[in-house]
């Protein structure tokens, strides 16, 4: 399941890796520790805000997370990527972020390019991951967005983090595997139908499914994505699958397997689980974002999702996709997000 234009800004080196040869370190308070060379992640660049830099935060299981953050003394929004997807500089959302007074914030899940893997996880655990985050930027409360296979993580946080968590936006996010009157799999394009057959079927026939996938990925780029996602995208979606778009998902789809296919297996065995929490218990304002034209996620897991989450927000769009949603409608998003995080005044 996979998965604006703004000007790209100079980059500037990351601030955890290697500084003339020499690992940068953070102080232990900051749970920030030294990049592998192994793992170094691609240079960030500026933002209408300042500065974007690289650092390691420790798990609440003793693993460690990779995480992009903007220094900026602003509220975090912390960017959930879809599945696969790791995390990579995305220019258009940290621009819409700073427009709407919001910090961008993202991270890759355990598994994923420079996070370590954690065997078993669930959808609840990304919150206390949140948690982590939040503690290391030294910020007490958030908004949270999660886009395809992140929606359900920033559903999480909205769940168990409320006391943190303003509000959360699942943006052509995945309902629960198993919901009462949700047929999951219908209205999928065949590659999903497979990759999350082999989900219910077990790890050892989704590892082999996903390891068989991911070797497109690779070496994907922007000029190539809609191709390589195949039956996946609609006819609204591949007229959005072009230029800086395109280039940032080719790249984020590149990073998400460079380790491994750790990450994107335990993802999809997370969403055909349990998730660890109530979806009615959640009382923080949550917007879903769904289109009809979604092979990814079709329309139903967002008419689902909005029908048993009591603090919905809907915006259903028959005529959009999986990735058109997003692309046409990501200020408008981010700035919704922003006035009910504001109005939820946690």
């Amino acid at each position: 399941m996979a998965r604006l234009t703004s000007p790209v800004r100079r980059p500037i080196e990351p601030r955890c890796g290697r500084s003339n040869g020499l690992p940068v370190r953070f102080p232990a308070s900051r749970s920030s520790i030294t990049w592998s060379p192994s793992a170094s992640p691609p240079v960030s660049r500026r933002n209408v805000t300042g500065q974007a830099a690289w650092r390691r935060v420790r798990r609440p299981d003793g693993g460690e997370l990779e995480v992009l953050s903007e220094d900026s003394a602003d509220q975090p929004l912390v960017f959930h990527w879809g599945t696969p997807g790791a995390a990579v500089w995305f220019e258009p959302l940290a621009t819409a972020a700073a427009h709407a007074g919001l910090r961008f914030v993202t991270y890759s899940r355990p598994g994923y390019a420079g996070s370590t893997p954690r065997p078993g996880r669930s959808v609840a655990d990304a919150a206390a991951d949140v948690a982590a985050i939040l503690d290391a930027l030294g910020a007490d409360t958030f908004v949270t967005l999660g886009w395809s296979g992140g929606g359900p993580h920033a559903v999480a946080c909205a769940a168990l983090l409320p006391d943190r968590c303003a509000a959360a936006a699942s943006l052509a996010g995945v309902a629960p595997y198993g919901g009462e009157g949700l047929d999951w799999l219908a209205g999928m394009g065949p590659e999903n139908i497979e990759e999350f057959s082999a989900a219910v079927e077990g790890e050892s026939a989704l590892n082999a499914a996903v390891l068989k996938m991911a070797g497109e990925l690779k070496t994907v780029q922007g000029a190539d994505v809609a191709a390589a996602l195949g039956g996946l995208v609609s006819d609204v979606d591949k007229r959005a699958l072009t230029g800086e778009f395109a280039d940032i998902l080719a790249e984020s789809f590149r990073r998400s397997v460079s380790t491994g296919v750790a990450g994107w297996r335990d993802d999809d065995l997370a969403f055909t689980r349990s998730w660890g929490f109530d979806l009615g218990s959640i009382r923080r304002p949550v917007a879903v974002w769904q289109g009809g034209q979604d092979r990814m996620v079709p329309f139903a897991h967002g008419q689902w999702l909005a029908a048993h989450i009591p603090s919905a927000r809907v915006h259903l769009y028959p005529d959009e996709g999986h990735l058109s949603l997003g692309v046409a409608s990501l200020d408008r998003i981010v700035a919704d997000l922003a006035r009910l995080g504001s109005e939820a005044r946690v």
